[in-house]
């Protein structure tokens, strides 16, 4: 069971970035690691950091705590790879939400792994389900609904996932309710890995186009994503906020949180 304390002794190497302790291994040491969490039965909560829920959390305590408290924080966005490399503690690579989530399921393809999709609307949760059907016939899909439910819902979406009874969650819903709805109803749910996608599901069920790997390799993913959705400009911005205050920081990055 997840234990849910940021400086609980970790079985991988980490760098604290502001308070949040990220992962130094590579994708496939991640993803070996999260295999045995599922074999184990050993409930862990993953966030996939970037950034933008970096500095969200500077500004929201709780949401900060959403971040610190998870068992496994893997640096997604290239943003927090340069931040890690700029204060003298590299890690091995980004290790991208989006793939990891790939990864996962090409095990669980492999090993009859359950899967619980929940998140976004009902139109592309269901296409993505569709798709991901196809894509890995050893995966048994044990359910899926969409992201739009209230408070009062909780308890109900959360007995459905635990009556279904999956290795792997995959939530996708907005910044500021994804992390701590896990973090909320983790021990409730007692998955074995759980795991926040973002708009991976938008991807996956067609919606978006993901950014071709020469974007990726240039660590460009984030315009690609922009040039499809405009509106996500005021999002963007924060990111050179971010490195400006990687910068001013220093050393202190390492220790703030």
């Amino acid at each position: 069971m997840s234990s849910g304390i940021a400086s609980q002794t970790r079985a991988f190497p980490t760098v604290t970035l502001y308070g949040v302790p990220f992962s130094k291994m590579n994708m496939e040491q991640t993803v070996r690691y999260l295999v045995d969490a599922v074999e184990s039965r050993r409930t862990h909560r993953i966030v996939t950091g970037n950034p933008i829920m970096l500095m969200a959390g500077l500004e929201d305590p709780s949401f900060h705590r959403a971040l610190q408290t998870a068992d496994l924080v893997v640096p997604d966005g290239a943003g927090v790879v340069w931040a890690a490399r700029h204060v003298g503690q590299p890690v091995q690579e980004r290790v991208a939400g989006f793939d990891l989530m790939h990864e996962l399921l090409r095990e669980g393809d492999l090993r009859g792994w359950k899967v619980y999709l929940l998140g976004t609307t009902e139109e592309t949760i269901s296409a993505a389900h569709a798709n991901l059907q196809r894509q890995y016939p050893g995966v048994r899909f044990v359910g899926y609904r969409d992201g739009y439910f209230t408070e009062n819902e909780d308890a109900s979406v959360v007995a459905a996932i635990r009556e279904a009874d999956p290795d792997l969650l995959f939530v996708a819903r907005s910044l500021t309710t994804q992390e701590p709805w896990l973090a909320k109803y983790e021990s409730a749910l007692q998955v074995p890995v759980m795991m926040g996608v973002g708009g991976s599901f938008d991807v996956i069920a067609g919606k978006l186009k993901r950014a071709p790997k020469l974007f990726r390799k240039m660590h460009l993913e984030w315009f690609y994503r922009l040039l499809q959705e405009p509106a996500r400009y005021r999002r963007m911005l924060v990111l050179p906020r971010f490195a400006l205050k990687v910068m001013r920081d220093g050393d202190k990055v390492l220790k703030q949180g």
